[in-house]
């Protein structure tokens, strides 16, 4: 069994505001080199229910599937199956977690099923471990210097 990839971290703020930052502002934090396409001005979708899809849309209209959302708990709870650049049938899941810890909110990440993807599973893990490494910077970045927004 390829062990799961686990990542922890704080940041600014509450839950709700984590939450909201990672699926409903995704675009302006997720960053271009990290999509299908790398086209300027592209928005990143995450659609706000379970059965919802992950994809990004480019200025023109293409569009391109990332995963779809299994499981839908704001602002605590978050999962996916994920796809990025590969094939539905090679997806893995992405557990999302969010918990208020004083004025700052812990995030915890699990991302697993490599083992679905027999021998490319460990590779497929490795290069998923860069990705977030380079990924998750934006995303604390962002947090903490956006402002909470009260409905």
């Amino acid at each position: 069994m390829t062990e799961p990839l686990r990542l922890s971290f704080e940041v600014d703020g509450t839950a709700d505001h984590a939450f909201r930052v990672w699926t409903e502002r995704i675009s302006q934090w997720w960053p271009t080199d990290h999509t299908v396409s790398a086209e300027p001005g592209l928005r990143v979708v995450v659609e706000p229910r379970a059965g919802g899809r992950i994809f990004e849309r480019t200025p023109a209209g293409a569009e391109h599937e990332w995963g779809a959302v299994t499981v839908w708990e704001p602002p605590s709870r978050l999962v996916y199956q994920w796809h990025l650049n590969a094939d539905r049938s090679d997806a893995t899941e992405v557990e999302v977690t969010f918990a208020d810890d004083g004025p700052r909110t812990r995030v915890d990440i699990e991302h697993r099923g490599w083992e679905r993807l027999g021998t490319r599973g460990p590779g497929r893990r490795d290069a998923n471990q860069a990705g977030w490494s380079g990924l998750l910077p934006h995303y604390v970045a962002f947090v903490n210097t956006e402002q909470e927004h009260t409905a």
